[in-house]
């Protein structure tokens, strides 16, 4: 999508470094790490911080891990960000859509480039928001790493397979028009689909005629929500977040296709994929 992979580290952020007397010359990286309150995991980066996710023991003899969002001293009025640090983009660590029955999670960002003349473009950054009941099912990949998870279709699989919500949040960072950004997306997901349906035919007909047309200015909001498998919510927004839906794409094909687009075996970008998966192992130690 947009033809060209970006490189850049996930919604990793570097932290400072002492320039002189330091033990090893490695940058060192924030990332979500468990704090002294017990139960708490703190997310760092360069100018926020916020406690995302608690963990709760089940009162049942079997434990369970779950997961909760937690407020802190670093919201922004009412809300709470996280910064993309390639496209300086911030997104709320959790939010509610239309289409949604309850609020969603961030669980990682990352970006997506493009390259004119070997130079390459940023052209929006992404994140993915997931409701929280997924997290508490993905107990079977606890203690696993970030490089196993990433490598696991298996687990992006139960995400998606899972019977709650999840949402692509995609922010342009520069002013695309509808058609090229429909023609960028839909050469990403055709070659996913290999015999598509008449249904298929329809809702990437449905999906197009959603885009095409539309001036879609930076800072314009994209949201492509996947409430099940086989129905995909698209809301698009130019003054924040969105209070209705623009189109239902329904087709699993389809739902299933750009899904793996952006975290199947060759994501468009790489690093959305590695700060989901670092997220998740922060999450299930």
């Amino acid at each position: 999508m947009f033809e060209a992979e970006a490189i850049c580290t996930p919604a990793l952020l570097q932290l400072p470094i002492p320039t002189r007397k330091f033990i090893s010359s490695k940058p060192r990286i924030g990332f979500l790490t468990r704090i002294s309150t017990p139960n708490v995991l703190l997310c760092q980066t360069h100018h926020y911080s916020c406690s995302l996710f608690s963990t709760q023991q089940d009162s049942r003899a079997q434990t369970r891990t779950s997961f909760s969002l937690n407020a802190s001293s670093s919201s922004v009025g009412s809300a709470e960000y996280i910064e993309e640090p390639a496209t300086k983009v911030r997104f709320q660590t959790s939010l509610s859509l239309p289409g949604c029955s309850s609020s969603l999670a961030l669980l990682g960002t990352g970006y997506r480039e493009k390259v004119f003349a070997i130079i390459g473009v940023k052209v929006y950054a992404a994140g993915l928001y997931v409701n929280q009941s997924i997290l508490n099912n993905l107990n079977a990949w606890k203690g696993r790493s970030a490089a196993e998870i990433q490598r696991d279709p298996s687990l992006f699989s139960s995400i998606f397979q899972s019977p709650f919500e999840k949402s692509l949040q995609i922010i342009l960072v520069r002013d695309v028009d509808g058609k090229t950004f429909w023609n960028a997306l839909n050469d990403a997901i055709s070659p996913r689909i290999k015999s598509p349906t008449s249904v298929d035919e329809s809702a990437l007909s449905t999906f197009c005629s959603t885009f095409e047309g539309q001036p879609l200015k930076k800072r314009t909001f994209i949201f492509l929500t996947w409430p099940q498998t086989s129905k995909m919510l698209v809301s698009i927004s130019s003054n924040g977040l969105p209070s209705s839906v623009d189109a239902t794409i329904e087709s699993e094909n389809v739902s299933s296709a750009l899904f793996d687009v952006f975290f199947g075996d060759t994501p468009v970008s790489p690093p959305l994929k590695a700060s989901v998966a670092t997220g998740l192992e922060s999450i299930l130690k």
